[in-house]
């Protein structure tokens, strides 16, 4: 049939073939570059890989961890005070009189790869604009809800029109009706299920001694989380501060199960821990998605001297430890009463090695930090007397309000914000 065409008709079909031809070409060079320009696009919300500039000062998880303590530039100020509607009354050491805390706020972290500047303060107003529309949770006991309300009083500098929000089962929140931003905090002191069971209702286990057993099912993530896993954005859990004889003492002790069994033979504390922390890695890994950020925060380290807190300990420090002090307060072979935080963490990093979860390290820089716990102005009279000393939690503002620069600076970071 081509031979029947008329010579104009067959002298046009290379040019429409060679125009085609192009267009496929032209079309094949552009076509992966429109994701990095369309609004719509997953690729737009992730870092460039590629990128030859290095990512900013605080971003990168050797930021938290490789660094020191100054005060000789201009100093800090806080960015909100004790009128904050988000603060807990134990953790107010401005409004509860404590002493120095014009020290406490002076101090900036400075990480090693950051030319002698230290962690750049979070902008409150820019942060709040560049995750407008999303979701923050935290998941822990009482160290991430101190770290939670750090962050919730810092945004709140940037939009004074935050109220409190306590939906989808969080035990306490904040929500910034101006950038439809959501920080919630779910109170899971185990991140396992755990029941009291009285010694009325044992059937198979000892009763000598004791008043009962805490049942964990070190299987189960507990209720109090898993229906939000994916709610949230941005993901930080923690776990670790109530493994110990003082909230489960021998009379009362943690026994763990598995498959609805008790485990046998039966698990120590510390061994109960390991196998708690990687049945909960694997069940954020398979429960939350791929495209949250989520962090486990490393252990926030205690600072009690002279004795435990019901036995004398005290943090009465007005500057921050020395380098070669450090370890003789945490290392574990000098079996000090603040050792646990490391031994913890060794737990964290190997169970989360190898997944999506991040490390976020800020037990280092805390190490320092003996100066900035609330200690005896927790607010309430004779609250010393019965609960001893508070040097565990932080004073707000303080040191919880680096860790947010650093949060923050990651999760802008990941969001290619």
């Amino acid at each position: 049939m081509a031979t029947n065409l008329p010579i104009s008709s067959r002298r046009r079909k290379p040019f429409f073939l060679l125009l085609t031809l192009i267009l496929i070409l032209t079309f094949s060079l552009i076509y992966p570059l429109y994701p990095l320009y369309s609004r719509q696009s997953p690729i737009s919300n992730i870092p460039s890989l590629t990128s030859s500039s290095p990512p900013p000062c605080g971003a990168l998880p050797s930021d938290l961890t490789n660094g020191h303590w100054s005060n000789d530039t201009t100093p800090r100020q806080p960015l909100y005070g004790a009128t904050c509607p988000f603060h807990r009354n134990a953790w107010n050491c401005l409004r509860n009189g404590r002493a120095h805390m014009d020290s406490i706020n002076s101090w900036s972290w400075f990480p090693d790869r950051c030319a002698g500047d230290p962690v750049p303060r979070i902008d409150p107003v820019r942060f709040l604009r560049a995750m407008r529309g999303r979701k923050i949770g935290f998941v822990g006991d009482s160290l991430n809800e101190n770290f939670l309300t750090a962050l919730l009083c810092v945004l709140w500098s940037g939009d004074e029109t935050a109220r409190k929000w306590k939906r989808k089962g969080a035990w306490r929140g904040g929500y910034f009706p101006k950038f439809d931003l959501i920080v919630g905090y779910h109170r899971s002191v185990l991140l396992a299920n755990y029941t009291w069971i009285p010694v009325e209702e044992l059937i198979q286990f000892a009763k000598d001694g004791i008043k009962g057993i805490y049942r964990v099912d070190a299987d189960v993530a507990a209720d109090d989380w898993t229906r939000v896993t994916k709610f949230y954005d941005v993901l930080i859990f923690n776990t670790g501060h109530w493994w110990g004889p003082d909230k489960f003492p021998k009379d009362k002790p943690l026994v763990f199960f598995t498959k609805g069994k008790p485990i046998d033979p039966p698990l120590g504390i510390r061994d109960g821990l390991n196998a708690v922390i990687n049945s909960m890695v694997s069940y954020i890994e398979r429960e939350v998605p791929g495209r949250t950020l989520k962090l486990w925060r490393t252990q926030s380290p205690r600072h009690f001297f002279g004795g435990e807190w019901d036995h004398n300990g005290s943090c009465l420090f007005d500057k921050p430890l020395k380098v070669d002090e450090l370890d003789s307060w945490f290392d574990s072979k000098n079996n000090g009463i603040n050792r646990e935080a490391r031994e913890v963490n060794s737990i964290i990093r190997e169970a989360i090695l190898g997944t999506r979860i991040e490390l976020f390290n800020l037990t280092y820089l805390s190490e320092f930090r003996a100066d900035a716990h609330p200690a005896i102005w927790l607010g309430k009279k004779d609250a010393v007397s019965v609960w001893g000393q508070d040097c565990l939690h932080w004073c707000l503002p303080g040191l919880p309000d680096t860790w947010v620069d650093l949060l923050t600076a990651q999760i802008l970071h990941y969001f290619g914000r």
